[in-house]
């Protein structure tokens, strides 16, 4: 079984330096290098081709490190049975030489242990590893979960088939002069497959791949000028934060994130883990990556934001101009109508939803209030008394409008349409979603499916925008908001927002005091002006991403100046209720739909601190 055999074969990638130590080359420090990784190569033989009929009947497996061979792992194993007559012919493994061998009860527990922490490495792992798995859920163990390796897939990264007929370990072995012979027996094919790693090793080295974080990638093709640029992750913080790819002429090219790690997360954009077009043209453009590290995972997202906003990446798909993003509002002068603005201004008579992503988004809501209240669609300035000479309009004629150009209808009454609006787009949207999902089901039940489904794109816009408004315009009109999260290593995450900005955050350990981090923030932090609510005064993405971290699980409101309230009633809780009419999926020509809605109930009460 186990035993020692020192070995120092020159590593790949090392060359023999003077007084026989090896030198190690082309390798940096960012990652794990292969030098320092501990591998298990492990081969089995067996009595079959498949776990579920077929059992183990020998082990052999060596453990190398930096070139060294560690110790070697060797047994026969009862396979609780005769061996097939072509595996002995094969192997030169006979049920006789089996007769008091341990059975692979015994045996398994030691390999594990003996292998625990490394790398596995088989040439054609998901056969060795497969058995191994298989063995050990039979016996109720738990897989440990190893990194695996297999030599097969990487040849075929590094051997081309003009310099070998195929890629068995025999042809490797005899291609890389491997000083063992595969013989289909263990210990023998073990070594054999470490020669061939190290000449893989050797192999890869030039084309970038001196790390284990590359060998979990090098079987997928990566472009050599990609994986050469992998130097630009040296020395990045293994932290969360937030990282700027450069061009040539220091412009920033793309801005992105990590919740947990710069370094992995920049990494991976050389190696075959990334697979979008843009971003390999991007990387092949980049001469550096700036990272700026953060506190803590949300100040990396919203520095992220912020960054996109201020430099306007030609990579980055996101939202880059919040100045742009349209509202839908409710004017405020004597008969109001609904309009599609750029701005939140200061007027106390007017109600807002949004923003928007898209002026066709807003439109669609604008066209969802039309249809479902009788507010004047006209976009005139009209006096309390109707002008002289003034004319119905065709809305007017068919009963859409109650013409108020004219004085087809009262002050008052016209009041009481422009309420129920106001009431939908601030507080309870309920009577619009029946009137709309009213006319869908309608709609559905004459088969006119195109007409339906724009009913519910109409319905859905709308909600989204009442949804963020009412979701922000509480948050944006408060001052200052302190709030606390535990962390998973028991400390607490801070976070400081004012007028729904994150104007500061810090961590603090599980044995420190947050109150007088807290205390800091608040002196400490940017000060930001009141906006116009329901607009914050942040970008509105950013003001999302507060708010999803305020509604996680064990949040706590440290202090608020002032009220956090929303309407009980709001377009977030009926969004649940009319998915029933929005997922009317509208189905194919010739396919019939009945959809109720469901009852409409609160799904959570007004939250007040």
């Amino acid at each position: 079984m186990p035993s020692d055999r020192r070995l120092r074969p020159v590593w790949a990638g090392e060359a023999a330096a003077p007084g026989g130590a090896a030198v190690q080359l082309s390798l940096d420090e960012v990652g794990l290098p292969l030098s320092d990784v501990t591998f298990v190569v492990v081969d089995l033989e067996t009595t079959g081709g498949r776990p579920s009929d077929s059992a183990i009947t020998e082990i052999g497996a060596v453990k190398v490190r930096g070139g060294e061979v560690l110790g070697e792992f060797h047994t026969l194993v009862d396979p609780g049975g005769p061996v097939p007559p072509f595996i002995q012919v094969l192997t030169g493994i006979t049920t006789t030489m089996l007769m008091g061998a341990p059975p692979i009860e015994e045996v398994l527990p030691a390999f594990l242990e003996w292998a625990a922490g490394s790398v596995l490495v088989a040439h054609n792992a998901p056969f060795d590893v497969g058995f191994l798995r298989a063995a050990a859920a039979s016996m109720g163990y738990r897989w440990p979960g190893f990194r695996v390796a297999d030599t097969v897939k990487l040849a075929r990264r590094a051997v081309t088939r003009d310099e070998v007929p195929n890629y068995k370990l025999s042809s490797l072995a005899a291609f890389f002069r491997a000083t063992t012979t595969p013989s289909h027996r263990a210990l023998d094919d073990a070594r054999a497959t470490v020669d061939v790693l190290h000449g893989i090793f050797a192999r890869l080295g030039p084309l970038g791949v001196t790390h284990l974080e590359d060998l979990e990638t090098a079987s997928d093709p990566v472009p050599p000028d990609v994986r050469r640029k992998r130097t630009l992750a040296d020395g990045l913080p293994d932290s969360p934060g937030v990282y700027l790819f450069r061009g040539p002429r220091d412009e920033v090219l793309y801005v992105g994130t990590s919740t947990t790690s710069l370094r992995n997360r920049v990494r991976s954009y050389f190696t075959s883990a990334e697979k979008r077009t843009r971003m390999v043209e991007m990387v092949r453009l980049a001469t550096r990556v700036d990272p700026v590290p953060c506190a803590t995972p949300l100040e990396a997202r919203v520095r992220e934001l912020r960054l996109i906003a201020e430099h306007s990446p030609r990579y980055n798909r996101r939202s880059r101009f919040p100045e742009r993003m349209p509202w839908v509002r409710l004017t405020s002068e004597p008969y109001p109508r609904l309009s599609v603005v750029r701005e939140v201004r200061d007027d106390p008579g007017s109600a807002w939803i949004g923003p928007f992503a898209s002026m066709g988004a807003a439109q669609l809501a604008v066209e969802a209030l039309h249809e479902a209240f009788p507010i004047r669609q006209c976009t005139k300035h009209l006096p309390l008394r109707p002008a002289a000479g003034a004319s119905v309009c065709v809305l007017g004629e068919i009963g859409r409008c109650g013409a108020p150009c004219v004085g087809g209808i009262e002050q008052g009454a016209y009041d009481a349409v422009v309420g129920a609006v106001r009431a939908a787009m601030t507080a309870d949207p309920g009577p619009l979603v029946e009137r709309l999902a009213t006319r869908i089901r309608t709609l559905v039940a004459t088969e006119r499916f195109e007409d339906a489904a724009a009913v519910r794109d109409r319905m859905s816009a709308f909600l989204r925008g009442a949804t963020r408004a009412q979701r922000t315009a509480p948050i944006a009109r408060i001052p200052e908001l302190a709030a606390a999260r535990r962390t998973d290593d028991r400390g607490w995450e801070l976070v400081l927002v004012r007028h729904g900005r994150l104007a500061g955050t810090a961590r603090v350990g599980r044995l420190d005091d947050p109150m007088p981090v807290i205390a800091s923030l608040r002196a400490t932090s940017e000060h930001v002006p009141a906006p116009v609510a329901p607009a914050s005064a942040a970008h509105p993405e950013e003001t999302d991403l507060i708010l999803a971290w305020l509604e996680q699980p064990g949040v706590r409101v440290v202090d608020v100046a002032g009220e956090w309230s929303c309407p009980v009633r709001s377009a977030q809780r009926v969004n649940p209720v009319a998915a029933v009419a929005l997922d009317l999926a509208l189905p194919r020509p010739g396919a019939r739909v009945e959809a109720e809605l469901a009852p409409v109930v609160p799904l959570r009460p007004a939250r007040t601190a």
